[in-house]
């Protein structure tokens, strides 16, 4: 059977195999910190449909009073850290990301800083938690600071949520959506000393959302954000083909969006 044509141009660039990254590709600090400075807007956004994290996540969590989250967004950890009892504060380089977390968390001290700069007095917490955060980082800069700031048998937390693209429709779906953080499977991130890991999860679990939302969702990525009005409309159109004609999705129709979710707990 061959699929229906679509009546937008055809897809660019051509589906690839299912990423052989550890990291995503950026050609050095300036292109990773320029890509980073999207995430000046469209925070609302990123709440409403960006994934929290699945239970085993925030069982590496447990047994640490004090916790830093570090590049929280609106706070998707940071939030599931709090309830779960934990002693949080959150810092993130984005004002407009921090709004957003100050009116659902008003009680959790937050602040703008970075990773390789918290302004925290040495020896504060006793983890620090980095979801969907390493890969925007100076992983040398930052391990240092963590080194810093981390109380002696302490540990920093590092999580990725990736869209499964082990699955096929996910995978172009995630090509469409140009999700260019999306990591392999059995991926293992950089780290340097004084840190290794010393523990991994590994899980897969699923986000339930309608094809309104998964097109929302392209929203809160760095290339739609970074994009011009002419290539936001392409990608618009494209997943609305992909979504409704091609995979024959309703409106308002809930989708089981499948994910892989991968935690790793630092220690010295």
């Amino acid at each position: 059977m061959t699929e229906p044509r679509s009546p937008l141009p055809p897809l660019h660039p051509p589906i690839p195999p299912v990423s052989r990254r550890d990291a995503p590709v950026f050609s050095g600090a300036a292109h990773r910190a320029s890509a980073g400075l999207a995430f000046t807007e469209g925070s609302d956004t990123y709440e409403d449909v960006r994934p929290g994290y699945p239970t085993e996540i925030l069982n590496l969590a447990a047994g640490f009073s004090r916790v830093l989250d570090v590049g929280v967004g609106t706070g998707k950890l940071t939030g599931q850290l709090d309830h779960a009892g934990h002693d949080v504060a959150a810092l993130d380089p984005s004002m407009d990301m921090l709004r957003v977390l100050r009116r659902n968390h008003p009680r959790i001290p937050c602040w703008q800083a970075t990773a390789e700069h918290t302004a925290l007095v040495s020896g504060t917490v006793d983890l620090i938690t980095c979801a969907q955060t390493w890969h925007w980082v100076d992983v040398p800069a930052a391990s240092a600071e963590f080194d810093r700031v981390v109380t002696d048998g302490g540990a920093v937390l590092l999580v990725w949520n990736n869209l499964d693209t082990r699955i096929p429709w996910v995978h172009r779906l995630s090509r469409i959506m140009h999700a260019g953080d999306v990591l392999k499977p059995g991926f293992v991130p950089s780290v340097c000393s004084p840190w290794r890991i010393t523990r991994e999860v590994r899980t897969t679990w699923e986000q339930h959302l309608t094809p309104e939302q998964i097109i929302q969702l392209t929203h809160t990525r760095s290339y739609w954000l970074r994009s011009d009005a002419r290539t936001r409309a392409r990608v618009d159109g494209n997943l609305t083909w992909y979504l409704y004609e091609h995979l024959g999705h309703e409106p308002g129709a809930q989708v089981a969006l499948p994910y892989r979710c991968d935690g790793f707990l630092l220690g010295r």
